[in-house]
């Protein structure tokens, strides 16, 4: 099987040449949806309005001396973030997303360790700028509002800069229409998830995102038929690269959605035919989905659905979107890929949308690699696994264990250019032109990948055996009532660890479901339940003592667990029962 399926991609050389050949193709196609008081009815920003925001603005950059320059990016998901961010790369300078859930002082210390001299920001973010820029403690000198309409003493205006680059622009400037851009240098400086202290700045060209986008198209694919929604933080390179750059490049649109709570109205009002997400959001679709089936009593008839489709389409015969046509009309009926990453999505779940028929594929990748290394895609997916590996990466797996599990390494073009101003930390990870993960994993003979967990991760017993809590979080986030879990080792009594596991659930399915209420008479149940999984697996792997919370896990923007904080944390909590 080949490893690229779709042969016709375009090659791009940086994000402007990406820009301006998309506009060139695409111009009166909407690159951004919005909704308008009108019911289906969108306010459209075509290719081409794109274009010439991007240019207005990048020429006002210019202009007011920031070529070359470092400029961050802070706001929530909105079309302001997006040209702010073109603007930057197609010729201005050096682009630093930030992180919209930070805290005041962790901003400034970023903003400190960048060097950044201006930054784009939306109102929400007013006090803080105005704190940082009274105490004086950064290198900014411009301050550049999403949302005002005209300069203040100290705030410039996003819009206003647009108008006066296109103003420019037609009085004949060229300087950022005209400007150059190296694709082999840092052009995109993007901080790792963590504390401050912890978190590394990683230095990304445009060769590495370009590289990247490139292989995504070889094998998946968008067309300007498609509408995206954005969902996960813009700053993450996960939505960065996939979910805004690749779209634009394939000439799709983009609507933003409106926060979790209005996840399936906006996949219904913009009928979205793709989205790219984390676990936590497609398992709890999937699980409201299965309720509602339950609740209508059709989970017999859909049962039967799903084996006469899966029948039929072992001789290439396609039926799931009629035989499943309400449920698809419920979520807007034109959802026909969802793409998972950042974290392993449960069996169940990537079966279940399958077998509804909406594709839904995983892919892998980390910030250090633009990010994808390897993606399910629409020919070829195994449930489990997160694909094959993209055509312009190697991967290898060293020091495997009995299993074949080891740690993975990737070599390519999309691979980093280092840590910024941290050699130390870069040459722990490159190492002979190969980059390593700190993911554990293996390849099947037909060169699929699957994810173990994290290296650091890992619970390693007395007895040599290793257990990766992410499996057994996989199995314990299926029991009726549970959102998520964290599976931890604890000094034992005996010198070992013994596996514990914190619960998080929902107390109103906890009641429904097993007509219980309260603290006591939940814990007892989860125990039941657990009690139920540790019978299925061996003994060194029994889960030996549960936590049981409504409380919410403490995770990074794109819903990952931050185990560390967590761990202190439980550890914390101990001391004080």
């Amino acid at each position: 099987m080949k490893k690229v399926i779709y042969k016709k991609r375009r090659e791009i050389k940086d994000i402007k040449d990406m820009l301006t050949s998309s506009a060139a193709l695409y111009a009166k196609e909407p690159a951004y949806k919005f909704k308008t008081d009108k019911e289906n009815e969108f306010k459209i920003i075509t290719y081409q309005d794109l274009l010439e925001d991007v240019n207005g603005l990048g020429t006002a950059l210019m202009n007011i001396g920031l070529e070359g320059k470092r400029i961050a990016v802070i706001s929530e998901n909105r079309y302001e973030w997006a040209i702010g961010y073109l603007a930057v790369t197609c010729g201005t300078g050096i682009v630093v997303p930030l992180d919209k859930a930070l805290p005041a002082n962790e901003i400034e210390s970023l903003i400190i360790r960048s060097g950044v001299q201006a930054i784009f920001f939306s109102e929400k973010y007013n006090d803080i700028m105005q704190d940082i820029r009274t105490r004086n403690t950064t290198d900014l000198r411009y301050y550049i509002s999403m949302d005002i309409s005209e300069k203040t003493d100290w705030m410039y205006s996003q819009k206003e800069l647009i108008q006066k680059g296109k103003d420019l622009i037609q009085k004949g400037n060229r300087r950022f229409l005209d400007a150059t851009i190296d694709n082999e240098k840092m052009s995109i400086m993007l901080f790792t998830s963590g504390t401050t202290a912890m978190s590394k700045a990683v230095q990304l060209s445009q060769k590495n995102i370009c590289t990247n986008i490139m292989d995504i198209a070889s094998v998946i694919k968008l067309t300007k038929d498609d509408t995206l929604l954005s969902f996960l933080p813009l700053h993450h390179t996960f939505e960065c690269t996939v979910g805004f750059l690749y779209v634009l490049y394939s000439g799709a649109s983009i609507a933003f959605c409106e926060g979790i709570r209005h996840i399936a109205d906006n996949i219904r009002e913009y009928k979205i035919t793709a989205m790219i997400s984390v676990p936590v959001l497609f398992e709890n679709m999937y699980k409201k989905l299965i309720k509602t089936i339950e609740k209508k009593g059709l989970i017999e008839k859909v049962e039967s659905g799903i084996k006469l489709s899966n029948f039929l389409a072992k001789i290439g015969v396609d039926v799931k979107r009629k035989i499943f046509k309400e449920i698809h009309e419920s979520l807007g009926g034109k959802l026909r890929l969802c793409v998972n990453g950042a974290a392993a999505l449960d069996p169940v779940v990537e079966k279940g949308f399958n077998d509804l028929g909406i594709k839904i594929v995983q892919g892998y990748g980390l910030t250090e690699t633009s990010p994808v290394v390897s993606a399910g895609n629409d020919k070829y997916s195994r449930i489990g696994s997160v694909g094959r590996i993209f055509p312009s990466l190697k991967v290898k797996i060293t020091d495997k264990n009995e299993k074949g599990i080891g740690e993975i390494i990737v070599k390519g073009p999309s691979v980093m250019l280092g840590y910024y101003q941290n050699e130390e930390a870069t040459n722990e990870v490159l190492k002979g032109g190969w980059f390593y993960t700190g993911d554990l994993g293996y390849l099947d003979k037909d060169g699929f990948l699957y994810i173990a967990g994290r290296k650091k991760n890992v619970i390693v017993l007395k007895n040599g055996k290793n257990i990766y809590p992410e499996e057994l979080e996989a199995v314990i986030n299926r029991i009726e009532g549970v959102k998520e879990s964290f599976v931890y080792g604890k000094p034992d009594s005996d010198d070992d660890l013994k596996i514990c596991t914190k619960i998080v659930y929902d107390p109103e399915i906890m009641k429904q479901t097993y007509q219980i209420e309260g603290q006591e008479a939940i814990l007892e149940k989860l125990w039941e339940k657990i009690k139920e999984i540790n019978k299925t697996m061996p003994a060194y792997k029994y889960i030996r003592e549960v936590i049981a919370t409504e409380e919410e896990l403490i995770k990074t923007t794109t819903q990952k667990v931050k185990r560390f904080e967590e761990l202190k944390k439980i550890e914390a909590d101990e001391k004080k029962a």
